[in-house]
């Protein structure tokens, strides 16, 4: 078989194989849930104490309370990120999206999708911070 034949049969197939996942729904990270959540927490800061957990409406981020402070987590592909918060953090709000502005050059901002009531308690919560 030619070269240029087997190439595009096997691009065609990986290409096939990506789309039919994404229309099936299977590249579409999982949902946390308070267990997922802690979990994940626990994967970037393995010795710290939970108290409590608080996962947004749609499942993308979780807002957590440790011993060691307070943190967001959120969804970033099919991996998580955890960040902890120093207090100088800002949500900011433009139509259905929130924008937590971090203190953190390597994620400098994350867009979260919370309602009017979500956003409310999260900047309640970070004012604690």
């Amino acid at each position: 078989m030619p070269l240029h034949i087997l190439l595009i049969l096997v691009v065609g197939g990986i290409a096939g194989i990506a789309l039919a996942l994404h229309m099936l729904g299977l590249s579409r990270a999982a949902p946390f849930t308070a267990d997922t959540a802690h979990d994940a927490w626990h994967r970037a800061h393995p010795d710290d104490t939970i108290d409590a957990i608080t996962v947004t409406s749609d499942g993308r981020a979780a807002r957590i309370t440790t011993d060691q402070g307070r943190g967001v987590l959120w969804q970033m592909g099919a991996d998580s990120c955890a960040r902890r918060l120093t207090g100088r953090e800002r949500l900011t709000r433009a139509g259905d999206t929130s924008t937590l502005h971090l203190d953190d050059y390597a994620a400098p901002k994350v867009r979260l999708t919370l309602t009017p009531q979500e956003h409310s308690a999260w900047q309640d919560w970070m004012a604690h911070t």
